[in-house]
This record gives structure tokens, sequence and C-alpha cells, in this order.
């Protein structure tokens, strides 16, 4: 009866093992989804290929880098265990929205960058809570609108990207709430220097030319050599009717921007099989076919493990076969 009880025991050691294993494979510097560096609370993730973001990451982390990935959607709590962050870039990804709440656990976070995705709006209160940022980037998305008081909280912010979007216009007082201003980038938007909603801007602007750089490149979308700093009241005398600004606006289906790495192969690996080794999200927040990027040397020692449990597995059946 011994050589069971020991099989079994072998058993329950092998798969704590493997257990184990899978569930520090994200931060491993020989071979994980993603690198840490441990002395500096860091881990980067960039140029991963991820439709996913690694749940497994450290709770102390305080600068993560998901840059290059093909992030198109993100869970209303993909950081809420992350409460440490200081820095989060977000970059080069096919974001098409983002969930109201994603950012809510993030009261440490100073530099949020969400540049070059497919934002088409942004959420009411969607930064109410990083009260400590610093530094905003959007740049680079199809935003169209934006909503009222989106920046309101953000007193400590000192750069604000908005340049290369679809804006307009702003709405009234938007800017108003920036005290810390010291960069803010409106170039390359079309603005409709027709209407008179664009007073506000050329108001802020002329108000803030010696204190904010880069507001003053704004120009007007069917005329760019005006700039909106130059508009008067007689270019802008139409009242013109906009779209709500605190809600999505539909502008077709969009082709996914294409990032870098676009010719590797990717891995296909069983996502039933195998959700918990790689570290991704709840199943419903799966992709249908989620990559991994594992090394050599972490691959032979998953088999390992694999054929060691089976061994083990074999060996119980054997003894309790002949008892």
């Amino acid at each position: 009866m011994m050589g069971p009880v020991l099989a079994a025991c072998l058993l329950i050691i092998l798969s704590t093992a493997w257990i184990s294993q899978a569930n520090e494979a994200l931060c491993k510097k020989d071979g994980g989804v993603c690198s840490c560096n441990n002395n500096k609370n860091s881990v980067d993730c960039s140029s991963k290929r991820l439709t996913a973001i690694p749940s497994n990451i450290p709770a102390d982390t305080k600068k993560l880098d998901l840059n290059y990935n093909k992030l198109s959607s993100l869970s209303a709590k993909a950081f809420h265990n992350l409460k440490e962050l200081t820095y989060l870039n977000l970059d080069t990804n096919q974001l098409q929205a983002l969930p109201i709440g994603v950012f809510d656990q993030l009261v440490n976070l100073t530099d949020l960058r969400l540049n070059r995705n497919q934002l088409t709006s942004l959420p009411s209160g969607i930064f109410d809570k990083l009260t400590k940022l610093t530094d905003l980037r959007l740049s680079g998305n199809k935003l169209q609108s934006l909503p009222h008081g989106v920046f309101d909280k953000l007193t400590l912010l000192e750069k604000l990207y908005l340049y290369n979007n679809q804006l307009r216009k702003v709405p009234e007082g938007i800017f108003d709430s920036l005290s810390s201003l010291s960069t803010l980038r409106l170039n390359d938007n079309p603005w409709d220097c027709s209407c008179k909603d664009i007073l506000y801007l050329r108001d802020w602007i002329d108000d803030n030319k010696d204190k904010v750089t880069g507001a003053q490149d704004a120009a007007c979308g069917d005329q760019q050599s005006k700039a909106v700093l130059e508009i008067t009241e007689k270019d802008a005398a139409s009242d013109c009717v906009s779209p709500n600004t605190t809600t999505a606006i539909p502008i077709g289906t969009m082709t996914p921007a294409s990032v870098i790495y676009d010719d590797i192969h990717e891995i296909k690996v069983p996502q039933e099989n195998f959700q918990k080794f790689l570290g991704y999200q709840e199943p419903d927040h799966l992709p249908t076919q989620p990559q991994c990027l594992m090394s050599i040397s972490g691959y032979l020692g998953l088999m390992m493990s694999l054929m060691l449990t089976s061994a083990a597995i074999l060996y119980v059946f054997h003894f309790l076969k002949k008892a």
C-alpha cells in the first residue's frame, strides 16, 4: 500500500510545482511573457502581440509598459489590483473605447499614455480619480469630441497631447481647471472655425499663449494657413449644431491599425487548456486565440512537468489495479 501513497504524494508535489511555475512565468527574466525589473518595480510587456492584459502582474508594480501590442479592448477591472502604478503606457494598440472606471484605482498615476490607438470618444469622468496626473497623451486617435469637464480634476497636469485627432471643437471651459499646464498640443485637428463654438478655444489660447506652448499651433481645418488664434467673430458667425460630446460617434467599420511585427507568425495556444498558465484574465475577457511567447527553457520545463505528472498518475493506477 506504500507505493500508491508515495505516488500520490509525488503527484501532489509535481502539481504544486507546475502551478507555481505557471504563476511565476509572467515575470521571469529568463523567458516569461513580460520582463520584470524588481529593483525598480517595473514590468515591460511591450511588443508581445498581447490581445489581453496579463492578470498576474505584481501588485507593487509602479511602471507598466504595454505599448506595441494588439489590445482592442480593456476590462473595467484591468488595473484594479495595480494601485501603486505611477506610469502606464498603452501606446500603439487598437483600443476603440475605454470602459467607465478602468483607471479609477490608479490614484498614484502621474503618466498615462494612450497615443496611436483608435479611440473615437472618452467616457465622462474617465480621468476623475487621477488627481496626481502630470502627463496625459491622447494623440493619434480618432477622437471626434470631448466630454464636458473631462479634465476638471487634473489640476497638476503639465502636459496634454491632443494632436492628430478629429476634433472640430472643445466644450467651453474644458481647459479652465488646468492651472499647472505648460504644454498643450492641438495641431492636426480639423478645427471648425466657422462656428461660434471655436471662440472659447481662440480666447483660451490667447489668454495662455505666454505660459502654454503648442496651443497656438491649432489651425482651422478648412484653411490650414489660418490659426484658431486669428479667428474673428465675423469668421465664426454660424450657430453650428454639434454632436453630443459625451457619447461615442460611430464612424463606420475601421480597419485595425497595423503595428510593428505584423509579419511575425502568431503562436496558437488552446484557450481552455492554458488560460491559467498564460496569465490572462477571466474567459470572458480572453481572446479566442491567445498567443504566448515563451522561451525554449520555459517550454521544456513545462513539458518535463507534464511528463512527470503523467508518469505519477500511471504509477498510481498501476498499484490501485494490483490492489
